[in-house]
């Protein structure tokens, strides 16, 4: 594996793309209406206090990676166990996001092309890039970056142009109480998308320590997730909040309204395209991190291992039949009673083991 640095500014960049992802592909907090915007705040503020969490156990260990400080903390053994449920969990996910990035080509791009061809060309492109680590990865985020910031700088212009924002439907503020608010933050909200950045635990010991390292990974977090807010918000303020929950994919929909005002043709082609940027980004974070799993418990370099687990994660987005089934798998099981797991209860058990061992070697 790769073993030069890492950039600060390339991993905080990382953090931005994979926090965008597949994030605004969804209506996020569809079910508290016109209050989706608190559920959303509710769940980035939940999700930076798990991102404070994440990078106090790298400052008390810089050294070691989220595989790596399991086997330390808790043992060759039960170490390993964990380390490879963490190895199951990103691939989980990063098959999750290959189906997406299926479904959306199908129904925008490729409507006759079979699904199965579209997820094997997807993740044969992904899987080169994860062959060359995460090095070079990084570097691809950050040459991509501009494109992802004006893709979505022209949207918020052409959206604010045309005059489809209604601001009534901001109102009425918390009309069933805050109930629903939080129901729709808690745990949804934060396992998905906020909770997703304990990924970054294995990224974050590439980069050199430096005393700016949690100011530009907090900073990152903070605008990406304002971003995420207003995009999500604006989508109800276009749509109204009964059609944008009902929509596969809302934000698509509003790019299509753009189409249809004659702002400029085909920006719903080309918002597709911006769409599979961020899903394959996720994608590669995913398979990345699941790879350098297998390569920290069973010390084969990972480019032995991105064949066979490309083939897990493609076998994997096609388990379910149709993509309601799939949806509805995703949101009311997994992201509410198998992530929080990885997200919240393990790393606050790690955590809680360094700070007794560290308290111990202290009194020693």
């Amino acid at each position: 594996m790769n073993k030069l640095p890492v950039r600060i500014s390339g991993l905080a960049i990382t953090l931005s793309l994979f926090q965008l992802g597949s994030t605004t592909l969804f209506l996020l907090g569809g079910t508290a209406k016109q209050d989706a915007w608190i559920s959303m705040s509710i769940g980035a503020v939940s999700g930076l206090l798990l991102l404070l969490l994440y990078l106090v156990i790298y400052n008390l260990d810089a050294k070691k990676d989220l595989f790596e400080l399991f086997r330390k903390y808790f043992g060759k053994i039960m170490g390993s166990v964990i380390a490879l449920a963490f190895v199951a969990y990103f691939t989980y996910e990063a098959s999750r996001n290959l189906r997406d990035l299926g479904e959306l080509t199908v129904m925008t791009l490729l409507d006759r092309t079979p699904l199965f061809f579209t997820l094997l060309v997807a993740i044969i492109v992904i899987a080169n890039s994860v062959r060359y680590g995460p090095r070079v990865f990084f570097i691809i985020c950050t040459t991509l970056m501009p494109v992802l910031v004006l893709a979505y700088g022209l949207l918020l212009l052409f959206i604010s142009i045309t005059g489809n924002v209604h601001l009534e439907f901001l109102l009425p503020v918390l009309e069933n109480g805050i109930g629903p608010v939080l129901s729709a933050a808690i745990p949804e909200l934060v396992s998905f998308p906020f909770g997703q950045t304990v990924l970054f635990l294995v990224f974050f010991p590439f980069v050199p320590k430096s005393r700016h390292m949690n100011k530009t990974i907090l900073y990152a977090y903070c605008i990406t997730a304002l971003i995420l807010i207003v995009l999500n918000q604006l989508v109800i303020l276009i749509l109204g909040p009964g059609i944008a929950a009902n929509s596969t994919y809302p934000l698509l929909q509003v790019v299509q309204i753009i189409q249809l005002t004659k702002v400029l043709e085909r920006t719903d082609a080309l918002f597709t395209l911006v769409l599979f940027l961020g899903l394959g980004i996720k994608i590669t974070c995913f398979y990345l991190g699941a790879v350098i799993g297998l390569y920290r418990i069973t010390s084969v370099d990972i480019r032995i291992w991105v064949i066979p687990l490309g083939t897990v994660i493609l076998l994997l987005s096609l388990m379910s039949k149709d993509y309601t089934e799939f949806i509805w798998i995703g949101l009311h099981f997994t992201v509410t009673k198998v992530f929080p797991l990885f997200q919240i209860a393990l790393p606050i058990l790690l955590i809680s083991v360094m700070l007794l061992r560290k308290n111990k070697r202290k009194e020693g």
